[in-house]
């Protein structure tokens, strides 16, 4: 189609800002309408309706208009998930519940690594997208039949609330800036820099960068399961959250300064990366203990736009950087050093923050 990498890095970003901007609507959806019709509704539109897009893409802006689209489709998937376990489980089940959730919907990661090279060479790769689309609208006919809404208790049923009484709370004040940086780096080199990494650096093969997306996808699912039962086992949210990214931010800064010493090393820090920035479900956990019951779904879909707006803002300008600094550096290997110092440096500066949060359990 003529994408540059640019190109790439800007669908991308879109992907993750029109996620996050739909955090808000969602929010309110779930509270006001429940999660079964609001997730089947979004995900049939906007997932099924932008892989169908991308399948029929003849241009670089029609791949950024589809991943828009995909964007919004994917919105409430996650924070759906999140409500009904907040609802009807448990509280102290809740990171435990996240984590399984996120790792086993990032089985998905997995068929997009390896799997979906096989499978798109197969088959073509707008085939392969029809058919993706046509399994995202199953997939969104089925939540509708088979999801059930958890009831409201009789005394929420006239509180009012909104995302500006979620804003007062101080104490997720110096969580937002480890949410915002938590996942970007991770979602980053997964989602978009690990193959042209690989291959600008280590001439590697599509058949070399898909095993390698693999050990990092493989890395993320084992991230989520390891942190879902940590703050239970060590009592403390905060401090499970702090050293895994400061882990994280640290393999990020290993990269930068040896981003072309050995293409297994690259790719055992990048998983490193992937595993440590798996902290969500704890963050979430972390941040849901302030949060008011009646505006459960508000609030953890601003949290949620914080993470995936965090991911998508640092994206799009990660292909800007990129091309700055390869257009004034002696080699290619700098260029993505400099992308691993950006994302390392983020989650670092969000560890200061969350530095001075308050550890709180349910």
């Amino acid at each position: 189609l003529g994408a540059a990498p640019a190109d790439l890095s800007l669908a991308s970003g879109f992907w993750f800002l029109t996620f996050a901007l739909m955090q808000l609507p969602v929010g309110w959806a779930l509270d006001r309408l429940g999660p079964r019709r609001t997730v089947s509704s979004i995900l049939a539109f906007g997932g099924g309706g932008g892989a169908l897009l991308l399948a029929g893409a003849s241009a670089p802006w029609h791949v950024i208009a589809a991943m828009a689209l995909l964007g919004v489709g994917c919105a409430p998937v996650l924070m759906a998930s999140y409500y009904i376990f907040a609802r009807s489980f448990p509280v102290a089940m809740f990171s435990t519940l996240g984590g399984a959730m996120i790792g086993i919907g990032s089985l998905g990661n997995l068929a997009a690594s390896l799997p979906m090279t096989w499978l798109a060479q197969a088959l073509g790769w707008r085939e392969t997208m029809v058919a993706l689309a046509g399994v995202t609208l199953l997939v969104a006919l089925a939540l509708y039949l088979f999801v059930k809404d958890p009831p409201k208790p009789a005394h929420e049923a006239d509180t009012r609330g909104s995302v500006f009484d979620l804003l007062k709370l101080r104490a997720l004040w110096v969580i937002f800036p480890m949410m915002f940086a938590n996942y970007a780096a991770a979602a980053g080199i997964r989602g978009l820099w690990i193959g042209p990494y690989l291959s600008d650096v280590f001439a590697a093969s599509p058949t070399r960068i898909g095993q390698a997306t693999l050990i990092m996808g493989l890395g993320m699912i084992a991230g989520v399961f390891a942190y879902g039962p940590l703050d239970r086992l060590f009592r403390t949210r905060k401090w499970v959250v702090f050293f895994g990214n400061l882990m994280g931010g640290l393999a990020a800064l290993a990269l930068y300064l040896f981003p072309a010493a050995n293409i297994w090393l690259s790719v055992g820090l990048m998983a490193a990366i992937g595993f440590f920035g798996s902290s969500f479900p704890v963050l979430m956990a972390h941040a849901r203990a302030f949060i008011p019951t009646h505006l459960t779904g508000r609030g953890v879909t601003l949290l949620n736009l914080f993470g995936i707006g965090g991911a998508g803002l640092m994206q799009s300008y990660s292909g800007h950087l990129q091309a700055t600094v390869a257009a004034h550096s002696s080699g290619i290997a700098a260029s993505y050093g400099a992308l691993f110092l950006f994302f390392g440096a983020a989650i670092l500066i969000g560890c200061f923050f969350y530095l001075f949060s308050r550890d709180r359990a349910d």
